[in-house]
């Protein structure tokens, strides 16, 4: 239980990521009302995905979502708006995946299928990291627990899912309630280009771009993530 019993809320981790990936952001977010982290590793589509987060989560609440946790965000703003009080998308794209894209996604599942999700992990990281923190061992091993932690038949349900995601960028002007989009400022994999399409598209938007921090910001600059989330819950 929280400490006010607020507004809950719902966290959608990214791709290979579990609950470690929102360490300092759940401890935050617990003082403004239930914190739940929802599991996408069971459904291969987001649609799918989106249904079971709904069927558990809270009547009303905040969502926040980080890379393919954003894409699910967006679907489930798709299925039930209503329910959603408020949104943060950190880290992510509204558009679909480019086939150059999904053949990348193909090899790395192959690739899971054949060799360690440490391994995967290592094959990810530069992208995942911004170059000053990719020497950074306690991040490296974070990042590789989680991939353990998703394994193998998992990522690759993951990974069809966000193959086969729609292009949000359609339905962002429907987005009504208070919003923060995130993006690190070396992010490589959805560069801050991406975070100023999405806050261009959803009127009255917050747009926050972290200085020194790749894709994963809420691992990466844990504070100043925090700092925006309670900023938009306090909102």
């Amino acid at each position: 239980m929280s400490a006010g019993g607020g507004l809950p809320s719902v966290f959608l981790p990214g791709l290979l990521c579990t609950p470690r990936l929102y360490s300092a952001q759940l401890a935050a977010a617990w003082a403004f009302g239930p914190v739940l982290v929802a599991n996408h590793t069971r459904d291969d589509t987001v649609a799918a995905i989106a249904r079971r987060v709904l069927a558990t989560a809270p009547q009303r609440f905040a969502l926040i979502g980080l890379s393919m946790g954003g894409y699910i965000s967006l679907e489930i703003m798709r299925q039930a708006p209503e329910r959603v009080a408020k949104l943060a998308l950190l880290d992510t794209s509204a558009r679909a995946d480019t086939p150059e894209q999904s053949a990348l996604r193909r090899d790395l599942v192959a690739k899971a299928r054949t060799t360690s999700m440490s391994e995967v992990a290592d094959l990810t990281m530069p992208n995942l990291l911004a170059p000053q923190h990719l020497g950074d061992e306690s991040l490296r091993q974070a990042i590789r627990t989680m991939a353990e932690e998703v394994g193998a038949e998992a990522f690759a349900r993951q990974q069809n899912a966000i193959m086969t995601r729609p292009d949000s960028r359609p339905s962002l002007g429907a987005i009504r309630c208070p919003t923060l989009v995130l993006v690190g400022e070396q992010d490589a994999l959805t560069p801050p280009d991406r975070a100023q399409e999405i806050a261009a598209g959803i009127a009255g938007s917050r747009l926050v771009t972290v200085p020194r921090c790749g894709h994963v910001s809420t691992l990466e600059r844990p504070d100043e993530v925090s700092r925006a989330l309670v900023e938009l819950l306090n909102s």
